[in-house]
């Protein structure tokens, strides 16, 4: 018993013992350092702002700019301002009277080869039956037409036969004697305009598709503008993209005022507003383009009628101007007669005379309908449209 007592006595003492050890050992442990403190920082100088100097300013005596000597160098680049941009001026047309005349050049080399045919055959030595029946064959082919011909050829015949020896100076004046009595010296050729005790006169274009309307209503509205007259545009062509554009640019080159309606509208309606724009505004002339139709389209042609009808509530038209294609021939002829039916022409206008020597279709559509010629389109240039003068036609036609 007593050695189990010294036992738990000696074992209690060695864990104390060793519990002592462990205990110094932690204590002897070096702590960890403290954290540093934050040091002392000399804030920077401050950094110059604009305009500062870098260092303390120090009384020096300082120069104005006057004083102070620049240093030599190139002389300093101007950039000039680039001028204003001007709008497009209106432009002053070329004056109507005697244009055919200037034209003529023009005229005679695309249209002479009649009248050169002509001479050729009237100054053989034998006229036989051959040769007059080659001349007839040359008027016919010119689009003369079949009773002008025959009356033309009638009258040569006679002549040459009374003249007797031909010269060529008196064939030409025999020639063009006889296609000048074809062509008609008497018709009133000017395009009425000036209506008697009201204003404005009222002119409407009609024809097919492709004859050129809506140039030839622009080149219209130079030729009265290059005359002194005022004009307001009316484009009833609303079927065709972009014809109100384009009378429009035709109208503003000369500074004529363009009423339009919307694409696909009522032709008759903007018919209506233009003659009625054209009262309120003053002008001398107002010229209305309409749509191209075809002459076999009943349809169409009937609304035509109304477009005519609708701007007779405001006044009577003074020209229904008909725009023919001059290559067209004899089916210009039929497309005359259709028109005539349903608006009653006033005149004719014959374009594309300058490509072709069908210049005989002047005769032709004036015998047909029994109205005058009052303009002829000489090329595409602005101011290629021609009052029609019967004498300066022919010297063109048989040349000089």
């Amino acid at each position: 018993m007593e050695t189990v007592i010294l036992a738990v006595v000696i074992a209690v003492v060695l864990l104390g013992a060793l519990g002592g050890l462990v205990v110094g050992s932690r204590r002897r442990k070096p702590l960890p350092p403290p954290p540093p403190s934050a040091p002392d920082i000399t804030a920077p100088p401050a950094e110059p702002h604009v305009g500062d100097e870098a260092e303390t300013p120090r009384d020096e005596p300082r120069r104005t700019i006057e004083e102070v000597d620049l240093p030599g160098g190139p002389t300093p680049v101007v950039v000039a301002e680039p001028p204003p941009v001007e709008a497009p001026g209106i432009e002053i047309p070329e004056p109507t009277a005697g244009r055919l005349v200037r034209l003529r050049t023009r005229l005679s080399r695309s249209q002479n080869a009649l009248g050169k045919g002509l001479l050729t055959l009237l100054s053989r030595e034998h006229l036989d039956e051959d040769t007059w029946e080659e001349i007839e064959d040359t008027l016919l082919t010119a689009d003369v037409g079949v009773q002008p011909t025959q009356e033309l050829v009638e009258r040569l015949r006679e002549r040459v036969r009374v003249l007797g020896t031909r010269t060529p100076e008196e064939l030409r004046g025999l020639l063009r004697e006889e296609l000048i009595k074809l062509v008609g010296t008497d018709a009133d050729r000017t395009v009425r305009t000036e209506p008697e005790g009201r204003k404005p006169g009222i002119v409407m274009v009609v024809g097919v598709n492709g004859t050129g309307k809506t140039t030839t209503t622009g080149k219209l509205a130079r030729v009265l503008v290059a005359d002194g007259r005022t004009v307001v545009l009316g484009a009833a062509d609303t079927f065709r993209a972009a014809a109100a554009d384009q009378l429009q640019t035709w109208g503003e080159r000369v500074g004529a005022y363009t009423v339009r309606g919307p694409e696909g509208g009522d032709p008759a309606s903007v018919a209506f507003d233009s003659v009625k724009e054209g009262k309120e505004m003053g002008v001398d002339v107002v010229l209305i383009d309409t749509a191209g139709r075809l002459h076999t389209k009943t349809g169409l042609m009937d609304e035509l009628g109304k477009v005519k009808r609708v701007v007779e509530k405001h006044a009577p038209l003074d020209e229904v101007l008909l725009v023919l294609d001059a290559t067209t021939g004899q089916n210009g002829l039929v497309q005359a007669r259709v028109f005539a039916e349903v608006v009653d022409i006033t005149g004719i206008v014959l374009t594309k005379l300058d490509g072709t020597a069908k210049g005989g279709i002047v005769i032709a559509v004036q015998r047909e309908l029994g109205v005058p010629v009052k303009l002829i389109g000489l090329g595409e240039g602005a101011d290629d449209l021609a009052p029609f003068e019967a004498e300066a036609f022919v010297d063109a036609l048989i040349g000089e």
